[in-house]
């Protein structure tokens, strides 16, 4: 039978709460592959940490694992020098917020949020009180009253985010919170979701595979890839200096093509063949590819210029989707090859315009061998 935490005792066990570890967690099902594999995090009090990466790469898991939703197959989890993993998910003293709301359609918008506080026995009066403080955080005191079935979808996520503050947690537990919601409520949500972390210093992993997002509300980012740890570092570190083509792919690196390694030059900088033409970029980490070696390239649709069609070392392309996005255009061009390439331009470009492409070799990062494409949301070019 599960044990009930009180109100009081969920305080107790999260004073002086400093960092949250966890450490080598492995969640394993039957004689698959591990969803998650000797994992490792630090949550510090005030961090906003983004688990980033496509699905089934382990992020969701890893949050269950931290939530006691999962339990561990092998590691521990740690609230600075007390182990946790073996307590119940109820007096772990965390807010949860999910992605479809798991709000109950038949109780009020007051007593959803109170839900959590009546499981801990909080007097009536008292969870009334901070139920309602809660919703006007949020700004929907006025709703209280109201079904969740008569709001709309990005209300009803403020009523999550509202049931999850009203225990007082020191750590709030997101899940893809956003994922439901169309791209006006994604923005606006999220700029809520900023406000209430900084207002309120609040403790916040995340969930996500959306690298916008990510990048806009995290202090630290962690990339995953097939249940381990890919990548860590704040979201300007991550995003100018991804370590791999696969944590490329999930910064906004949507050109990304293989290519043959032709020869060195000053420092980090190399030449490689694609497209029938040599491009000069980075070369990242690791030694220097063997003459004709498989590389991949990735480059940004914004560091993409559009040059005269006599330079030889460009990529040529024609133009085959033209979205207009305020002051610039977003562009779809093939390659002679069929490689897809994708471009952001304020110069004039109609769809079937033949294009010469170059970038800054600062702006073309290379990596040795070659991409699993099965991998990674975006198309992979072909050279």
């Amino acid at each position: 039978m599960a044990i009930t935490m009180t109100d009081a005792q969920a305080r107790a066990a999260s004073a002086g709460f400093e960092k949250l570890s966890l450490r080598g967690v492995t969640r394993a099902y039957g004689k698959n592959p591990p969803a998650l594999c000797d994992f490792d995090l630090e949550l510090g009090r005030g961090d906003f940490v983004a688990l980033l990466g496509p699905s089934g790469c382990g992020k969701s898991t890893a949050l269950a694992c931290l939530a006691g939703l999962q339990p561990l197959t092998r590691g521990s989890i740690w609230r600075d020098e007390e182990r946790i993993d073996t307590r119940p998910t109820e007096q772990r003293g965390f807010g949860m917020v999910f992605q479809n709301y798991a709000l109950f359609p038949h109780l009020s918008v007051q007593k959803n949020v109170e839900f959590g506080l009546a499981m801990r026995k909080v007097a009536r009066r008292e969870r009334q009180q901070r139920a309602l403080a809660a919703l006007r955080t949020v700004q929907l005191e006025e709703h209280a009253g109201k079904l969740p079935s008569q709001l709309s979808g990005g209300q009803q996520q403020r009523v999550a985010i509202a049931r999850a503050l009203a225990i007082e947690p020191e750590v709030v537990l997101m899940d893809e919170p956003l994922s439901n919601l169309d791209a006006a409520l994604r923005i606006e949500m999220r700029t809520e979701i900023k406000r209430l972390y900084q207002e309120r210093g609040l403790t916040v992993l995340y969930v996500t595979h959306d690298q916008e997002e990510a990048l806009s509300l995290a202090t630290r980012l962690v990339v995953l890839r097939k249940g381990r740890l890919e990548q860590t570092g704040t979201p300007q570190e991550v995003y100018t200096n991804p370590v791999s083509a696969y944590v490329a792919g999930f910064m906004g690196y949507r050109n990304l093509f293989p290519a043959s390694y032709l020869e060195s030059g000053a420092g980090r900088e190399v030449t490689v063949s694609a497209f029938e033409t040599s491009v000069s970029g980075t070369l990242i980490a690791g030694e220097q590819p063997v003459s004709g070696g498989e590389v991949t390239v990735a480059i940004r649709p914004e560091d993409f210029t559009i040059a005269a069609d006599a330079d030889k070392n460009a990529i040529k392309a024609i133009a085959e989707v033209v979205e207009f996005h305020g002051r610039e255009l977003s562009v779809q061009a093939r390659t002679a090859a069929g490689g897809v390439l994708h471009l952001k331009t304020d110069q004039p470009v109609v769809a079937g315009s033949n294009l010469a492409l170059t970038a800054r070799p600062d702006r073309v990062l290379v990596y040795q061998g070659g991409l699993d494409r099965s991998e990674l949301d975006v198309e992979v070019g072909v050279a």
